[in-house]
Formats: structure tokens, sequence, C-alpha cells
């Protein structure tokens, strides 16, 4: 019987794996664990969890790229397949890497079999055992290992045919992306281009619609100029019209004679019987355009305004002629534009007293009217907020703020969409500030389209009032229309 030595396995063992270790290069620092089946196959005690099978890698890809094509615009496909396309990649580099742990890994089996079996013939016993148990599970453990080459080589394949396609449908996508994005860009430059079209055409056609609306003003003013000379055709004579009015101014003298005879004779009487007798009323107020005039009693004699007969009047100068002011029969008077440069002079009678009032001198104009009103001439048409205070002589209900619009050729009362008014100048029209009335009546107005309308308008200020009259006439002069009061038109032609 062979004797053995304590140190005979170590012997062996330092004897069968020096030769292997000095030619082969381990792609790790120790050797891998493995344990036996009970059908005597061997397997790996324990997988690293990171080596997710390529198979299963490859049909989750595939799986969410196709979830996600319908949903992703071009930008994004692209940008998919370029990270589908480095990954596949990667997963390239890592199926090289495991080409080389696989050739690894067959020339350690190999040279670990030939020692086993040069061990085979020099051991005896249970080592001879254990040796035969280890070269079967060395046989077992290379078939499994070629298994295993033959799915990677198969993984390989998908691996490639993947990368092949996502590189390809990375072309195709930057492709079409390329596609849209110069399709986008010609449809920028036709966008362009048809708003730099519109532009122009609505540039073109709100010069011709100024243009055109300068000719309908011209021509709508030639027209009535025209329909003026043709209606002066057709009527009397101007000697006919002179004779007329001169026999009228011979009997109106005459009346005029006869009355002032006997004013004269009452007056000198009442000078007899009232040389003591103190002023009764005074004018109150200030004497320019913007104010208002008021007459106040002076003493406990003077008789009650309420019962007297009172009426305003025009004077070019003192002890001019006076222009009676129709409908200014109040205590009270505001100025209107018509007023300025002139006296105003007012009479009060009462039974057994008769006393004539006269301003200190002419009524100023308002300070900065003029310019305001230059400024607005050279609108097309102008706004006031006005409120209807009376309609045809009777209280308005309503106290909502209307639109008194002033134009070159007519004028117009309006709220929203409702019209109240709107009429070209006329002879018919009549414009003048309110002939009486309460602290108001510097703002307040009476307007008379037509025959048969009229207004009493209360604008927001004495300045918009005073404007809005100075500025109709304006417009009203430029058409040949003397625009004024009641009465008051008789009295400007006489004057020109």
């Amino acid at each position: 019987m062979t004797r053995m030595g304590r140190d005979f396995s170590y012997t062996t063992q330092r004897d069968a794996v020096s030769p292997v270790s000095a030619d082969v290069l381990f792609a790790s620092s120790r050797f891998p664990n493995y344990k036996t089946r009970t059908n005597n196959n061997t397997m790996e005690a324990k997988e690293d969890s990171k080596l997710v099978s390529m198979r299963e890698l490859t049909r989750h890809e595939t799986a969410k790229l196709l979830d996600q094509q319908n949903r992703l615009s071009v930008r994004d496909l692209a940008s998919k397949f370029e990270k589908g396309l480095a990954a596949a990649a990667k997963l390239s580099d890592e199926n090289k890497l495991r080409d080389v742990v696989s050739l690894e890994k067959h020339v350690l089996l190999e040279k670990l079999k030939d020692a086993l079996e040069s061990l085979r013939g020099r051991a005896v016993g249970k080592n001879k055992d254990d040796v035969e148990e280890a070269i079967a599970m060395v046989e077992a453990l290379s078939g499994q290992l070629t298994q295993r080459e033959g799915e990677l080589v198969q993984e390989k394949a998908e691996v490639k045919k993947l990368a092949s396609f996502l590189k390809q449908a990375s072309e195709d996508a930057k492709k079409l992306v390329d596609e849209e994005r110069a399709f986008a860009r010609t449809e920028i430059e036709k966008a362009r281009a048809a708003v730099q079209r519109v532009e122009e055409a609505l540039q073109e056609q709100e010069k011709m619609s100024r243009a055109t609306g300068t000719q309908d003003v011209e021509e709508l003013m030639k027209e009535v100029q025209e329909a003026r000379r043709i209606k002066m055709l057709h009527q009397p004579s101007k000697v006919m019209d002179m004779e007329h009015e001169l026999q009228a101014l011979r009997t109106q003298l005459a009346e005029k004679s006869k009355c002032s005879l006997k004013l004269q004779k009452e007056l000198a009487m009442s000078k007899q019987g009232e040389k003591n007798r103190p002023d009764l009323f005074e004018l109150d107020g200030t004497e320019s355009l913007g104010s208002y005039l008021q007459i106040h009693p002076c003493c406990d004699e003077a008789p009650d305004l309420l019962e007297c007969s009172i009426q305003w009047y025009r004077l070019a100068s003192e002890g001019g002629k006076k222009d009676l002011i129709s409908g200014a029969t109040k205590p009270i008077y505001a100025p209107e534009p018509s007023d300025v440069g002139r006296l105003l002079q007012v009479n009060v009678i009462s039974v057994g007293v008769s006393v004539t009032l006269t301003t200190s001198g002419p009524i100023d104009p308002a300070a900065g009217l003029g310019n305001y009103v230059e400024a607005l001439v050279r609108r097309h048409d102008t706004e006031f907020n006005v409120v209807i205070v009376q309609m045809n002589g009777e209280e308005h209900p309503s106290e909502s703020v209307h639109v008194l619009h002033v134009g070159k050729m007519r004028m117009k009362l309006c709220k929203d969409n409702t019209t109240m008014a709107k009429e070209f100048y006329s002879p018919f029209m009549q414009l003048c500030g309110v002939r009486g009335g309460g602290n108001a009546a510097a703002q307040a107005s009476f307007w008379q389209p037509k025959i048969g309308l009229s207004f009493v308008l209360a604008f927001e200020s004495e300045r918009e009032r005073n404007a809005a009259i100075m500025l109709a006439r304006r417009f009203a002069f430029d058409c040949n229309i003397m625009l004024g009061g009641p009465e008051d038109r008789a009295a400007v032609e006489k004057a020109t």
C-alpha cells in the first residue's frame, strides 16, 4: 500500500493549477462558484443582476418605440432613434466583451480539464473520485457554455438587425425633420408675403377711402352751391326785394317815430316824478362770455321781478340801435358768442315804473376759447356730451348722457345706436344759448334741427357750450348758412 503524506493534496493542487494560471488571463480575480443539481448538471450559484438578457432588452425597446411612435413629434422621434442607436452600440460593445469573456472561459475550461485528466492517473481512492466528479462538472459546464454561446450568437444577430433598423430609422427621421423644416420655412415665407400683401392692400384702400371721402365732400359742396345758385335764379330780383324792404323800413320808421314821441313825453314826466327816487335795480355778474348776468333789486321799494315785464337787448355801442333778443325775458341772461363785443341792455317795466339797465362795457370773450375752437375746426367731426333738458318745450324725463356731433356738413344728436336728430345745415336750423333760466343757463343751449323739433341741451361746462355754438356757426357759414337763434337771422341779414 502506498503511504500518502500530509501535504499531498496541496502539492497536487499546486502542480495542477500552476501551469493553467501561467498561461490564462482571467476576467475576474476569483473563480466562479458552481453547485451540482440532482441530475449531475452544474449551474452557477449566483448570477450578476446587471446582466440582462439581450433578447428581453431588444423586445422592451422595440415595444417602447412602437408605443411612442404615433404620439412623438418628428424631432422627438429623431432624438429617440439616436438614443436607441446609442443603446444598440452599447449593447454591441457589451456583446464583444462577452465574446472575450466566453473565449477566456473556454480556454480556462480546456486547461482545467487537461489538468484534471493529468491528476486522474495519479489520484487514488477518494481523491480519484473527487477528480472524476470535477471532470464531469467541467464537461457539464462546457456544454452549458456552448449552449450559452449559441444563444449569444442569436442575440448578437438580433442586436445587429436592431442597430441597422435604428440607424436607418434615424437617417429617415433626420431626413423627415429636414423636409418638415424646409416646408415650415416655405410656409412662413408664404405667410409673410401674404401679410405684406394684405397690409399693402389695406394701405391702398385707406388712401382711396380718404381720397374718395374728400372728393365726395367737395362734390357735395359744389352741388349745394349749384343748387343755391339755381334757387337764386328762380327768386325775384334783388331790386324788387330791396324795394319791399325799403317800404317796410319806411312803415316801421313812421311807427317808431310815433312811439319815440310818446316815449319822450313819458320820460319827461317820469323824470319829473322820480328825480329824487333812488335806483330800484342793478345788474350783477361778470360781463364776459361763460358767465351770466342777473337783475337784483336795490331797495325795498323795488317791485317784485315776477310781476315785471323784462326784455334784454344787444347794442353795438352806447346810444346806438338796439337789437331785441327774442325769448330773453327772464331776470337771468347768459351771454352767448353773438354778444361778444356788444353792450347788453335790459328793460324792467312795472306799474308806473320803467327801469333800463346797461352793462358797463362790451361783453369780453372767454380766455383761450378762440384757440380751442380753431383746433376743433381741423377735425371732420367733434363730439360733445350733453343731457337733454327739454324736448319741444316739454321737460325730458331721461337724464342720460347723449352725444352731440358737430360736423362740417351736419349736426347729429344720438345715444349709442339711437339717433334723436340728424340734419344738414339749413335756413330752418337754429342754435343759440338758452335765453333765461337759472344759474346753469351759461351751460345750456337751444337747438332746433328743423321746424317742429327743438331741444334744450345742457353741456358739461360753459366752455363746451360756447365752443359747440361757435364751431357749428363756423361750419354753417362755410355752407352759406347764417346760424343763429329765433329771430336772429333777420337782424343779422339787416346788419350785413
